[in-house]
């Protein structure tokens, strides 16, 4: 249980780096000091300084807005944060490299904590270590609060939930088409890129935990009928498209499964999850599938190979804070659209749950600032529902369908009805 005598509810943990500062503007904006009490945090105090500055142009209150400055490798520091706090909301990555002495810290200190991460080798080790401990002091450990894996989860949930009141019973299968007209991406996320592929590299044991679409789900729950992401293109008569392999569905589908899991499998053990980007219909649908297969395979085919990643590390990545314009930004959109389907329980006739998860801003930054953003919130006002009290968690078990209601107040939407079966 959390003590409600802490300074802060919120602190901002790499408030200065780029995801960071959007947050702290998305939280400046949305929230007046009375309505939330958090600070900024990392270390160096001459540009949280700078960013306290810009956040009193949004809200001149908070001119006097704490700032905490430590180091992701100092204990001591990290420590003496997480206990002065509800909540820790960290855009700090890699997290392979720089998240262990956080989630650590917040664990020991009963802090909840929400981050971005989307490194699954790392999500299992802090899943391994430290979910039995953070669940029984009721410490809610929230990993990919993002657009990985958030549209995904929380998309899942508003379906089979929606099946359950409806028809009865929840889907079988639900299926993931995810669209977008940009992908910036910024040097934070390329470092946790390269440092993924550094760690495949270094331990092959790694290759089966990323190959895995049950990888995350609790010790003894880690196998099932999922044969793992798509690779190749695939015509789905469901949707009358042709699909591509998406690049975040590695991640996306071993958060869903893992939320079915901890949920006590409402969905079923045979529950099926896939994510793909549809490319459209007929030969020019074909083509653009292999083309972006092809592309994909490529990609991650040298990536893998040392000399490569030190190139582009060196000569094509952008710097750690550097990332897409305000402009790009806030003229990206994404869309996300489910499928579920599944079988009424008193009649056996198919039936079809649609959902779309949608904002008109950039999925990997302007909208996710705001769901990381508001999943700090949620945690800190124990806006919560029925999801799990504690453990290492996934947004769907950890906080639920509150954050849906308030992320539909900060822009993004959520939609979900009965869908005709053809």
């Amino acid at each position: 249980m959390i003590r409600d005598d802490r300074a802060y509810e919120i602190v901002l943990w790499g408030a200065t780096g780029f995801t960071g500062r959007l947050v702290a503007e998305h939280l400046a904006d949305r929230y007046d000091a009375a309505d939330l009490d958090w600070a900024i945090a990392g270390r160096d105090r001459e540009k949280l300084e700078t960013l306290r500055d810009e956040l009193a142009e949004i809200d001149p209150d908070r001119e006097s807005l704490d700032i905490l400055v430590g180091d992701a490798f100092d204990r001591e520091r990290l420590d003496a944060i997480a206990e002065r706090t509800q909540v820790v909301c960290t855009t700090v990555g890699p997290y392979a490299k720089y998240g262990s002495p956080l989630v650590d810290a917040c664990v020991e200190n009963g802090t909840h904590y929400c981050d971005l991460a989307g490194e699954v080798p790392w999500m299992r080790r802090v899943i391994d270590e430290h979910h039995e401990d953070a669940r029984d002091q009721g410490v809610r450990i929230v990993h990919s609060c993002g657009f990985d894996s958030l549209p995904s989860d929380l998309g899942t949930l508003l379906v089979q939930t929606h099946a359950e009141e409806t028809v009865g019973t929840a889907c079988s299968t639900v299926k993931s088409f995810v669209t977008s007209n940009s992908f910036s991406v910024s040097g934070g996320t390329f470092a946790s890129m390269l440092e993924l592929y550094e760690e495949l590299s270094r331990n092959p044991e790694v290759r089966e935990i990323l190959q895995n679409p049950y990888s995350l789900a609790p010790s003894g729950e880690r196998s099932g009928p999922d044969e793992g992401s798509q690779r190749l293109p695939r015509y789905d008569g469901d949707v009358g498209q042709w699909t591509a392999p998406f690049i975040m569905a590695a991640v996306n589908e071993k958060t869903v499964h893992r939320s079915n899991a901890l949920l006590g499998y409402p969905w079923g053990r045979t529950f099926r999850y896939d994510e793909v980007v549809p490319t459209g219909a007929g030969p020019l649908g074909a083509a653009s599938a292999s083309g972006v297969a092809g592309g994909l395979a490529l990609a991650t085919g040298a990536m893998a190979v040392s000399p490569v990643r030190k190139l582009v590390d060196q000569y094509l990545l952008p710097d750690s804070g550097e990332g897409p314009t305000r402009e790009e930004i806030e003229g990206g959109t994404f869309e996300v659209r489910l499928l579920g389907t599944g079988r009424s329980p008193e009649t056996n006739e198919q039936f079809a749950v649609e959902g779309t998860v949608a904002a008109n801003r950039d999925p990997g930054y302007g909208a996710t600032a705001r769901m990381i953003g508001e999943s700090a919130v949620c945690l800190a006002k124990g806006d919560t529902g029925t999801a799990l009290d504690g453990g290492v968690l996934t947004p769907a078990s950890g906080i639920g369908t509150p954050l849906i209601d308030r992320l539909a107040d900060v822009g993004l939407s959520f939609a979900v009805e009965r869908a005709s079966v053809e």
